[in-house]
């Protein structure tokens, strides 16, 4: 999700995003946090995923947001996760819908104290169901 922000507000690329990361992936201790070591590969497929399937992504968020919210007048921390986890249930069919919705409404909820939350769990509760509907 950091890494996504910081392509979305900041303009990195994604080869300078994922240098960026590689260090924190392995673990260890910055800015006073500490990492357990991640899947490097599977942080590489979803941020890869996501800007190659920005342009189907955005619009089915956007089905799913209130008409007065588009994607791109939602928050860029919130959208993030939104297109997150929206790559996830629609292109990572391995994964449980459940487990994939449960993970990022948990983000949400370790970076917003209002509403987001369930908003994260709305979007991608009823991307997952679609998915169900097309199979």
């Amino acid at each position: 999700m950091q890494a996504l922000y910081q392509m979305d507000v900041g303009g990195v690329t994604l080869e300078e995003t994922l240098a960026q990361f590689a260090p924190r992936l392995k673990g260890g201790t910055w800015e006073e946090a500490t990492y357990l070591p991640a899947d490097a590969d599977y942080f590489g497929q979803i941020v890869r995923g996501v800007l190659n399937n920005q342009i189907e992504i955005d619009p089915l968020i956007d089905d799913a947001l209130p008409a007065t919210w588009p994607v791109q007048r939602i928050d860029a921390t919130l959208r993030a996760l939104l297109r997150a986890g929206a790559f996830e249930i629609l292109h990572k069919r391995d994964v449980p819908k459940a487990v994939v919705i449960t993970e990022y409404v948990d983000v949400a909820n370790a970076f917003f104290d209002e509403g987001e939350p369930g908003v994260v769990n709305a979007v991608l509760d009823k991307l997952a169901r679609g998915m169900q509907d097309r199979t």
